[in-house]
Formats: structure tokens, sequence, C-alpha cells
């Protein structure tokens, strides 16, 4: 999910990570889930449920993503369709939430097959890629050299492949990661409250719900929204829970 050279599209997992980190995570610019972090779920004027209602939102419109409290948390599992860019959040036959997702380019694919959820971090930020405070400048950093160093933010890590993960992002129309797998704004804090450690989770090319759930899942297009400032990207706010319970 970086905003000032192509170098700052790419991250990294932190650094305290037990096993080395071969594949770079993309940060590709994420100014609209921060401003939508700023001015709050209440600016959203389209209520559209996310198992339910389909439609597309461009850059800068409302978005809004129903999900629903499972009955038995131990019974969540996670759905990924590659073709399709969706996630199904599913406990048994019910839908607890459906979204759109950006997944791995070709070059770096989004790993196929069947995982858990092992780590999560709500507040995780890059180790490798982030920016320097030098007094009142923000400079881009790679860590060491002058200045406070601060990690590009990651927000609502799940960790299910080692430098894999599901986060906050931007949302492209075609795949246009380095094979994580970002969710669009208030999406990532949901899934996060949905998933737990050892969730199950299943990537593949297609999934059967893509032909039920696929047509309703809301789209959105980020691809050609404006960079945040750097005063916010270095902020808490970057992590600043949207506005309303998170699950129904």
């Amino acid at each position: 999910m970086r905003v000032f050279t192509a170098a700052f599209a790419l991250g990294l997992p932190d650094r305290k990570l037990t096993k080395p980190d071969p594949i770079l995570i993309q940060y590709a610019r994420m100014s609209h889930i921060y401003r939508f972090i700023l001015v709050g779920a209440a600016c959203s004027v389209l209520l559209l449920t996310g198992c339910a209602t389909g439609g597309r939102v461009s850059a800068g419109g409302p978005y809004h993503v129903t999900a629903y409290k499972p009955n038995d948390p131990s019974k969540v599992r996670v759905l990924v369709s590659l073709s399709q860019q969706n996630v199904y959040v599913m406990e048994g036959d019910r839908c607890l939430m459906a979204a759109a997702v950006n997944v791995g380019m070709a070059a770096k694919p989004t790993p196929k097959g069947s995982f858990r959820i092992y780590s999560k971090q709500e507040h995780k930020r890059s180790g490798s890629y982030g920016f320097s405070v030098q007094g009142g400048r923000i400079v881009p950093s790679t860590g060491g050299g002058p200045g406070r160093y601060v990690g590009y933010p990651m927000g609502y890590w799940c960790e299910f492949a080692p430098a894999y993960g599901f986060h906050q992002g931007f949302i492209h129309p075609a795949p246009h990661t380095h094979g994580c797998i970002r969710l669009h704004g208030e999406a990532a804090a949901k899934f996060y409250a949905l998933v737990r450690i050892g969730t199950p989770v299943n990537i593949a090319y297609t999934q059967p719900e893509d032909a039920t759930l696929g047509p309703k899942v809301q789209r959105v297009d980020d691809s050609r929204t404006p960079d945040p400032p750097a005063s916010v990207m270095i902020s808490d706010a970057a992590f600043e829970k949207p506005s309303g319970p998170l699950l129904e």
C-alpha cells in the first residue's frame, strides 16, 4: 500500500520478525483510507451492505461495508478469490462480510493454498520504509541517518504466511500488490475484528461464492486518489477506528 517515489510504494513487515522477509510488501498510495479515517464514517451517505449490495465507488466517494457478528467465532473462515479480487468471510453458509480486495500482480502473486491467520497487529508499521522526522521536516526514509524514523502505517495487519498479510490499503481495478491482500478503508478494520489467531484462510483462483456473492460485492477504485500528507502518515490518526460499531 509509497507516496513520494517508486521505492516508497514498497514496504516490509516489521524487522522484529524472526524470519527474513524475501518479499516486498507494497503500500500503494493510501490517501483515501486516511482521509476517510480523519473525517469519520459519518460522512458516508450510501449505506451499502457488503453481502447484499453491489455498485462501484470512485476515488473520494462514500464507502461502507457491513459486517456481522459470528455466532461461533471458531467457525469463521476466510475465502479469497484471486480472479474476482474478492474476500468472503463466512460462518458456515452465512456471509459475515464480502468486500473487494487488491491482490498480487503477476510478477509478485498472492500465494494460493490453505493458511491460517497467525499474527495480528492493529498498529503495525513498516520497519524498512517510512519517514524521517527532522524538526519540522518529514522526508522519506528507509531507516538510519538523521531524524526520528517512523515506519509506514500498515493498518489492521493479519498475517497468514511469512511476509504476506491482509492490511488496509488502496484498491485498484487490476491486481496491483506484491502479494499482500489489501482491504479498503473500514473493510480492513472490520475484517480485523472478524478474524482471530487460527482463523483458516483459503486462497484460490476462484471460489464457489463468486457466483452467488461475487456480483453483490461493492467495487471501489482508488487508482487516481491523491496521496495523503506525511503528517497524517506519521501520526496515530493513521490507525483510528471508524466511528460506530464494527460488527452488526
